[in-house]
């Protein structure tokens, strides 16, 4: 079951959301080289507090941090801790924010200082492959063309997408059915309806795509240990397109 929102409820989450972009904006003004990813931890937590919304992972499922912060060859949930940012380093950072009933979701994935060329090339086309997922998307698209358009494009610039996590719903609560997929077969799955908002995802590898979960129960690395990219907006499919909320 694919739920549709309200444009009241839209209203809400479009604050949710709005608190999302500016921290992510704010995060990315300011992470640098020397850091370490419990003060970027830090950071997350002061400006959605200060922002009259509660940052939604902390305490989820028992998530100890305000943020996932992943570095080089870890795809997703790093635990923020005394782990100091080297120049070189690219580190995604995922955040939710919880205001007025309604989550807001997005990640972004930041090069510090002077990246290799494959880190570069790997932050740019996880980024774009989210504009592909978004290209033709309105109400009467199927669900899994947006994984297909993600790895056609991935795929074409010599990278692998992360099957083991997906993109989501939300709303009320942070993760909704559907999972959306960052693969797929073009023309499958369930029409999405207009004013369905979905967060779309893609975590791209520069290697393979199989990953493993660290002995912390959340951190997931690459098996290879090749680097990761991470980049997500939350947005609301419409009769004729997509409203991003997150940007």
């Amino acid at each position: 079951m694919i739920g549709v929102k309200t444009e009241e409820e839209i209203a809400l989450l479009r604050e949710s959301c709005r608190i999302v972009k500016e921290c992510l904006e704010f995060v990315g003004s300011r992470i640098a080289a020397g850091m370490t990813t419990k003060e970027v931890d830090d950071l997350v937590y002061q400006f959605i507090t200060a922002s009259g919304a509660e940052p939604s992972c902390l305490g989820y499922c028992g998530y100890p941090a305000s943020a996932c912060v992943s570095v080089n060859e870890t795809v997703v949930h790093g635990i923020p801790d005394g782990r100091v940012l080297q120049n070189g380093d690219i580190v995604s950072v995922d955040l939710c924010a919880y205001k007025n009933g309604f989550h807001g979701d997005g990640a972004r994935t930041f090069c510090i200082g002077e990246v290799s060329p494959e880190k570069k090339k790997l932050v740019k086309v996880t980024e774009a492959c989210f504009f592909k997922a978004i290209e033709g998307l309105k109400a009467g698209t199927p669900l899994y063309d947006i994984g297909y358009n993600v790895q056609k494009y991935a795929e074409s610039n010599g990278f692998s997408v992360i099957r083991s996590y997906t993109g989501h719903a939300i709303g009320r609560e942070m993760h909704e059915d559907p999972a959306v997929p960052n693969y797929g077969r073009r023309g499958t799955g369930p029409r999405l309806p207009a004013g369905c908002v979905l967060c779309i995802e893609p975590m791209i590898a520069a290697g393979g795509w199989r990953v493993k979960v660290l002995d912390d129960g959340w951190t997931a690395v690459t098996l290879d240990a090749r680097p990761a990219a991470h980049y997500e907006n939350t947005v609301v499919v419409r009769e004729d397109g997509v409203e991003i909320l997150t940007l």
